[in-house]
């Protein structure tokens, strides 16, 4: 025991305890999420955050020092959603035909999530601040905070409405498409994925990856619409009005 503990505290110290600790409960998160034949509620992300969280909390491990080492796995998220456009890529006749109803889905879905998200803050009485960074909530985080900054938002809470719409996404999703009775064919696939990406951006697009080619291809492609177009249009019309 005296042993583990010297092992321990010398680990935690290093950056490879932020490292090694994120691969390790990942692949357990993953191999539990495959053995429960993909539940929607054993999400590994979803179950990967609240351990590492819980981890760090209960060892006193600081943020800094877990993510001197997590910066690994960081950096490879952009690399992850280039890879994304390969899939696409295989599917560029289909998005040849459909491309007019595919942007304006996009267009059409950014301004339901943002102006929902508003329309619901501003109802709730609240502060001006959090209302409007819940705005860019549908886009991935790191794009969220820098619109969120440039409205007058809070960007680390943008990042966290970011994060939590994502997992909302993930979770929810099968059970509303289902619900809907949207088909499984490959329109259907398309129009899951397509919706994915937009409402939940990467972790809905990664979890509509895992179902389906065709779903995880299309919501890659709608996450990186919401991108450009929340960049864009978001900043233009809060200067506008």
């Amino acid at each position: 025991m005296p042993k583990f503990v010297e092992l321990w505290v010398y680990l935690s110290a290093t950056p490879l305890f932020g490292l090694t600790m994120t691969l390790v409960v990942y692949v357990l998160a993953q191999a539990l999420y495959a053995r429960l034949n993909q539940a929607a509620w054993a999400n590994p992300v979803l179950w990967s955050v609240v351990c590492l969280a819980s981890l760090l909390t209960l060892t006193g491990v600081d943020y800094p020092t877990y993510f001197s080492g997590a910066q690994f796995i960081h950096f490879l998220l952009g690399p992850a959603v280039v890879a994304l456009a390969w899939p696409l890529w295989e599917r560029r006749a289909a998005l040849r035909l459909h491309w007019r109803a595919l942007l304006a889905a996009a267009v059409v879905g950014g301004v339901a999530a943002s102006g929902s998200a508003l329309l619901l803050g501003w109802v709730f009485g609240l502060p001006q601040a959090v209302v409007l960074s819940l705005a860019p909530k549908s886009v991935t985080a790191p794009v969220a905070m820098g619109i969120a900054d440039k409205i007058g938002g809070i960007p680390a809470l943008a990042a966290v409405f970011a994060v939590v719409t994502g997992m909302v996404g993930a979770l929810s999703g099968k059970v509303l498409f289902d619900f809907l009775k949207i088909p499984t064919d490959a329109h259907g696939w398309m129009a899951r994925g397509f919706s994915m990406g937009t409402a939940a951006h990467g972790i809905g697009a990664a979890r509509a990856l895992q179902v389906n080619a065709d779903a995880g291809a299309f919501a890659g492609l709608a996450l990186g619409l919401q991108v450009v177009l929340a960049s864009l249009l978001i900043p233009l019309i809060f200067r506008l009005f």
